[in-house]
């Protein structure tokens, strides 16, 4: 009897820490850089971005390059249209007009690329929010993604987000001629795969373009108020 006791008080101290263990982890904060091979004040801002990539989990760095410096000595090989559509959706919201290097963090604020300090005044402002409509998971297998949305309130547009770790570009022409540039969470695709209204929601997208995927949660006003990168399956 005396062990059996001891057996079950064990099992409920055990209890706090399982619940704990199995909590779900603060999603990444999104920071997205709008840069280009193409303008010569960029690679800072793209160097920084590798840093974060590198070394901070609690970020989820994206680089998108855009279109309007390909016309000016160099075509970015990264460049898509999304890209300028999506910094000029940001430039309407915040009056600021489109340029390179700009960081965007989560969706909210914008501010130059290669600024350290008001990039780490935006990280810590943005986990402070804590906006997280609801859970967002991604599982891959094979060419095809499992996304999965927990309960929530409020309404988004899921989208899938495919990007290449790394690559380095010999730059032969434009105001970066003679660089080797070494870029990394380089932006291939961006695919919108469904919305979410608050109720729990499961979506079956084939795999985006791209070596690796995340999930965004993106509110009608364009904050982004979850996210998620994708593993693979076990």
């Amino acid at each position: 009897m005396y062990r059996r006791l001891l057996a079950s008080l064990a099992l409920l101290a055990a209890l706090p820490a399982a619940a704990a263990t199995s909590a779900p982890a603060p999603r990444p904060v999104v920071v997205e850089l709008f840069t280009s091979e193409g303008c010569s004040s960029c690679p800072p801002a793209d160097a920084f971005l590798s840093d974060l990539s590198q070394k901070r989990d609690d970020l989820l760095p994206l680089a998108f390059h855009v279109t309007y410096w390909n016309n000016l000595g160099w075509k970015d090989p990264y460049s898509l249209d999304i890209a300028t559509e999506r910094q000029a959706a940001y430039a309407h919201r915040f009056g600021d007009g489109s340029y390179t290097p700009e960081m965007v963090v989560d969706g909210t604020v914008g501010f130059v690329g290669s600024d350290r300090s008001a990039a780490e005044v935006a990280f810590r402002e943005a986990k402070d929010a804590g906006s997280t409509a609801a859970t967002v998971t991604g599982v891959r297998k094979g060419n095809a993604i499992t996304v999965s949305v927990g309960s929530g309130v409020g309404n988004a547009r899921v989208v899938l987000v495919g990007y290449d770790p790394q690559h380095v570009t010999p730059v032969g022409r434009g105001e970066n001629s003679g660089r080797t540039l070494t870029e990394s969470n380089i932006v291939r695709s961006y695919e919108p795969i469904g919305q979410w209204s608050g109720k729990a929601a499961t979506f079956t997208p084939a795999a985006p373009t791209g070596e690796k995927t995340a999930v965004l949660l993106e509110a009608p006003d364009g904050r982004i108020v979850g996210a998620a990168r994708v593993s693979n399956e076990p």
